[in-house]
């Protein structure tokens, strides 16, 4: 019986433990993939630009359905391509951060973390006169340490929940399906307007933005999504 109880005592003491621990966690994450929301809204996201070509047809797109997006921003391309960068911000669309150089994360240490954010932050704001408040990791790549980092900087951390996989060079209609079958209200959809291979997702656009809208869905920027209802945090 005595020791019945020693191990009960140690598995309440072990849970008191781990209480304080899982409390800190849920308050410093304030990641977001998607939105829970009452309404048919849907954020476009387009990573790795600014690129003149690619930027540029995705830019005439949104502008000929009168459609609002989010651009994180590579510092890097903000630099080589300034007035790409330009015509994101005269467009009205909303501008994030996407680190200067796009460093595999689990190789840079939170120091140069907060340096990529704080040069990206720095180019923007020089180019475009937009101060960014999201950031967006490149690939994805998240963890609590980071988003508390993030949030140090002065920044909403977002990811996404619908991935077009328009970074593999994958064609027109397999972008199209992937967004229609799986999106819903309240979606972040990541996008590219730089990619390395063949690039199809302005075609794609083209025919994904009038369906959604036929179908009652708006488009906003994520700051109008994270506004308009409950953050939902990545499962970890």
């Amino acid at each position: 019986m005595k020791i019945r109880k020693t191990a009960l005592c140690a598995a309440v003491a072990l849970l008191i433990l781990l209480c304080p621990v899982l409390h800190v966690r849920a308050e410093i994450d304030d990641s977001v993939a998607r939105v829970q929301c009452n309404e048919k809204l849907v954020a476009l996201t387009f990573d790795d630009g600014p690129h003149p070509r690619y930027t540029d047809r995705v830019l005439k797109v949104l502008a000929d359905h009168g459609v609002k997006a989010t651009f994180f921003m590579i510092g890097q391309n903000v630099k080589y391509y300034p007035e790409a960068a330009k015509h994101v911000a005269e467009a009205g669309h909303e501008i994030g951060n996407h680190t200067y150089s796009h460093p595999h994360l689990s190789r840079v240490g939170e120091g140069e973390l907060a340096e990529q954010i704080r040069k990206c932050d720095g180019v923007i704001r020089e180019v475009t006169g937009v101060t960014p408040v999201l950031f967006r990791p490149p690939e994805g790549k998240h963890g609590i340490r980071q988003c508390a980092l993030v949030q140090e900087c002065g920044y909403r951390q977002v990811l996404w929940n619908v991935d077009t996989l328009d970074w593999s060079g994958c064609g027109t209609d397999k972008i199209i399906d992937r967004v229609l079958r799986n999106v819903s209200g309240g979606d972040i959809v990541l996008f590219h307007d730089y990619v390395g291979k063949k690039y199809h997702s302005a075609d794609a656009l083209e025919v994904i933005i009038p369906a959604l809208q036929k179908d009652g869905y708006r488009f906003v920027t994520v700051s109008e999504l994270i506004a308009a209802g409950t953050p939902l945090p990545p499962t970890y």
